[in-house]
């Protein structure tokens, strides 16, 4: 059973509909990206998935439980974490506080405890610089922080919207690496990426976006290897 399913959604701002009779599902364990042209509907699907972007129409389904009207704090403490586009770190807070926000709707706190001890492992620049300022940070920093942020909520599924934006080459693949390594570890992670071939070739599988709409899907490999796929987004 997957742990995410939507089921023809549609999503409207105002007058103009962004998202149309769209249908995905992410299997536990899968890391899963959705690829296609700037405003595509990308975004708006990750906010409709964490409730900051109200569906229109459709079924939206979560661990087994309809989120379709939840609210975004709800559906956090359900156990997803969403990861937004342009990080929104907390610049005037220290990085040790981002982190401790992250897991505010958690009462355990042994269990705090170890997650940022583990945050700090496997982002041991965050531990180096645990007291500064996260507005201090480099680009590629501030995007360690909010995935470790969002990490901090223990969720069941990880939400990432355009990890690799801006960042340096070398940075982006470091932050790739840590995706393989949290996948490799059983987390759940619905992906938006610029760079189609890099988010394919670390994914499970994938859909392409056009123009708020399931254009195509498959496996990461088959995508790769589609000539309509490669010609229209992966600059083939």
């Amino acid at each position: 059973m997957p742990l995410l399913e939507l089921d023809r959604v549609s999503v409207s701002y105002g007058p103009v509909q962004a998202v149309r009779d769209v249908s995905l599902h992410v299997d536990r364990g899968e890391m899963v990206t959705l690829i296609g042209a700037n405003g595509a509907g990308k975004s708006t699907i990750l906010r409709a998935v964490s409730g900051l972007a109200r569906i229109a129409s459709g079924s939206l389904r979560f661990n087994d439980a309809d989120i379709a009207k939840a609210r975004p704090d709800v559906i956090v403490r359900a156990g997803l974490a969403h990861c937004p586009e342009g990080r929104q770190v907390l610049a005037r807070q220290t990085i040790e506080d981002n982190l401790l926000l992250g897991a505010y709707i958690r009462t355990d706190k042994d269990g705090i405890a170890r997650d940022l001890e583990q945050a700090y492992l496997m982002f041991p620049r965050l531990l180096e610089r645990r007291t500064q300022f996260a507005g201090t940070l480099s680009g590629g920093e501030q995007q360690m922080l909010a995935i470790a942020r969002a990490l901090m909520s223990s969720p069941r599924l990880l939400l990432l919207d355009e990890p690799s934006l801006g960042l340096a080459p070398l940075v982006v693949e470091e932050i790739f690496a840590i995706l393989d390594r949290l996948s490799s570890q059983g987390m759940t992670i619905l992906l938006v990426e610029q760079n189609a071939r890099l988010a394919l070739a670390h994914s499970h599988r994938g859909y392409v976006l056009e123009s708020g709409q399931i254009a195509a899907s498959g496996d990461a490999k088959g995508l790769l290897e589609d000539e309509r796929v490669l010609a229209a987004y992966l600059g083939a």
